[in-house]
């Protein structure tokens, strides 16, 4: 059985200024610390549950100033998972989350324990990076199911120090347990669990730049706050198979004192997909009855509730760039900016939670500062968070064993690489330029239960497979869900995705946008408002310009669509980043585009298997996934004629 301490109430936040205040005054006669080491140093601040179309960011001005202002946004980084535990495995390993196999929050099919049996722990990326020589430190939640009984079965490996928030306490803001290094579990009862981690954060940083100092090793540190998360009680240490509506109580995010007066008047922005007088999508989704005006009330009291969460966040970004700007190695420091899952609130009658295909769940703030990273730059490159590992790797110079199979690729950071990597299906404007993807596999098993005071509704058969797709001429949702249903929404003129054309005329034409491209890096237009901006999103389709023409028919297309995820839903490695070179291994098709030559119609018809379900499961169960990739399905295996 494990013990904890508890500590006396205090003022934390005061506390932490009081250290950050004496350790600077103690250092003011420091010199910078010495360049001696090469390779850079690495901060990662990684939220949980923030959105990107809600505005959150607009409400951080540290942010705005320290990140937005100061580094590259990716406004097409998409999580392929969007739920917590399994979307940060991701993070971790590189891997989708059908080549993990952790696919839950909780066991059997999820959480710490899962990620243990899977055998990653001791094999991802902070093991990695240790074997290159850097410092690896973190504080705050690494995954569910990591709980006061079973932090030490085993202890998670590759970490120099850490210090994390323990279930069944890791989303409690004024009573959170932390477990630090091999020490037993700590109780902070009445403190303020993300100004706790901020002096956690703080002792670690000053480690690092210690050990940075002393004997040249660089860091890489991860800072992962629960907010703007909501507020859990959970009724139990481990839930393990038996999840059910009473098996936690979640409420809207606390924030700290100081805060609490903050954005009055705010309120979810009132897109048009924003409690809508007609229901939309699939599922359970399309039975959800119009919210009321006490439910309104409600969920824009659990916005500002996150909102005001996230300026104790905004605080620890200005104090760690503070710090790291005081000891004179910001200029060779990446930090980097994100979360795990995007988040909804109202949006298609949805109560406050995430787990689903559309855009406000999956599209999520990745931003980066740091060497040769330009200034107040924004990209609409495609990227997941697959990436992530990938590209701490290539900055880093450490590698994965090389039987370990990476699925996704590093992100182009600098000017020069920017300029030259196009997404997939534009026309390169030199031999040089290199073709990223131009789409993210995402996928959800098991249930869903939406959050706060109208939410606490357990829904089954929340599995499907779904592919987000974003060429020059077009921009594609396509969702297959386990019950045979499916979803099809063209975003370039149905950006809140309301219209589901699956159910619509298969002879119509989808539209394809001509001009699109020419403004796939900017260097100048800011990614947030001011915090005094209106509730207009930070990013939305119909904001893009140019004329729209016919296209293919539905009827072409869906196949197309069909292929392309056939392939996805169990694509390993590179599979996962070019998976037309599995459809046309001939090559001469690199993207949507490309196929839609209807030279190929016969061979999406026809030849290939449509994906489909045998059954719904609460976790990946392959004899249920319906039919699978098979390279012998690919163009040229058969009888196809080479394409002129």
């Amino acid at each position: 059985m494990a013990f904890w301490v508890r500590l006396p109430c205090f003022p934390l936040f005061l506390w932490l200024t009081l250290c950050i205040i004496t350790r600077s005054a103690a250092q003011g006669g420091q010199k910078p610390l010495q360049e001696a080491a090469q390779r850079p140093n690495i901060v990662f601040i990684l939220t949980d549950d923030q959105d990107l179309h809600m505005d959150s960011l607009s409400y951080m001005p540290f942010l705005k100033e320290h990140m937005i202002d100061r580094g590259l946004s990716f406004r097409r980084h998409y999580c392929t998972v969007a739920l917590c535990c399994p979307s940060r495995v991701s993070m971790w390993t590189g891997k989708a989350a059908h080549n993990t196999n952790v696919t839950d929050i909780n066991p059997p099919y999820g959480g710490y324990p899962k990620f243990v049996s899977q055998g990653f722990n001791g094999n991802y990326l902070p093991t990695w990076l240790q074997q290159a020589g850097y410092g690896t430190y973190y504080v705050g939640k690494l995954f569910n199911a990591q709980t006061v009984k079973n932090y030490n079965s085993p202890h998670a490996a590759g970490w120099t120090g850490n210090d994390f928030l323990l279930d069944p306490y890791t989303y409690r803001y004024l009573n959170a347990t932390f477990q630090r290094n091999h020490d037993e579990p700590v109780s902070y009862e009445g403190h303020y669990a993300t100004d706790v981690l901020a002096g956690k954060a703080h002792g670690f940083l000053d480690d690092a730049l210690e050990a940075l100092q002393s004997e040249g090793t660089p860091f890489f540190l991860t800072v992962a706050p629960t907010a703007p998360h909501s507020d859990v009680n959970i009724k139990r240490d481990l839930i393990n198979g038996s999840f059910t509506e009473h098996s936690n109580v979640q409420s809207p995010p606390v924030p700290a004192e100081r805060h609490q007066h903050l954005f009055a008047n705010a309120v979810v922005p009132r897109t048009p997909n924003f409690n809508p007088d007609k229901p939309g999508g699939a599922s359970w989704i399309s039975r959800l009855p119009k919210q009321n005006q006490s439910n309104v009330d409600f969920n824009d009291h659990f916005y500002r509730s996150r909102l005001r969460s996230l300026q104790a966040v905004d605080e620890l970004v200005h104090s760690l760039v503070t710090r790291l700007t005081d000891a004179g190695v910001l200029d060779n420091t990446y930090i980097v900016y994100s979360t795990d899952n995007g988040y909804t609130i109202g949006q298609h009658r949805r109560q406050p939670g995430k787990q689903c295909a559309f855009e406000q769940d999956i599209n999520v703030p990745f931003i980066i500062r740091g060497p040769g990273v330009p200034e107040a730059a924004l990209t609409d490159i495609v990227t997941s968070h697959t990436d992530i590992a990938p590209t701490f790797l290539s900055l880093t110079g450490a590698s994965a064993p090389a039987d370990f199979v990476l699925d996704g690729q590093p992100l182009p950071l600098t000017r020069p690489m920017l300029e030259n990597t196009v997404p997939a299906g534009v026309e390169a404007g030199d031999s040089s330029s290199t073709s990223r993807s131009e789409h993210v596999n995402v996928e959800m098993w098991g249930i869903i239960m939406s959050e706060g005071k109208f939410g606490s509704v357990l829904y089954p058969n929340h599995t499907y497979k779904a592919l987000r797709l974003v060429g020059s001429e077009y921009s594609f949702l396509y969702t297959v869900w386990c019950s045979g249903e499916h979803e099809l929404y063209d975003m370039k003129v149905d950006p809140f995705q309301l219209n589901n054309l699956y159910n619509t005329d298969w002879s119509a034409r989808a539209m394809l946008r001509r001009g699109y491209g020419e403004d796939l890096i900017n260097y100048s237009i800011p990614l947030a408002h001011t915090v005094s901006s209106s509730n207009a999103s930070i990013h939305e389709e119909e904001s893009d310009t140019g004329r729209y023409d016919a296209g293919p028919t539905l009827s072409q297309l869906l196949p197309r669509l069909d292929a392309l995820l056939l392939v996805l839903k169990s694509c390993v490695g590179r599979q996962c980043t070019h998976p037309w070179e599995s459809l046309f291994p001939g090559g001469g098709v690199l993207n949507l585009a490309d196929a839609l030559n209807s030279v190929f119609d016969d061979f999406f018809d026809t030849r290939l298997e449509k994906v489909s379900f045998d059954r719904c499961e609460k976790g990946y169960i392959v004899n249920s996934e319906g039919p699978m990739w098979d390279d012998t399905y690919a163009y040229g295996m058969v009888d196809e004629v080479a394409a002129e």
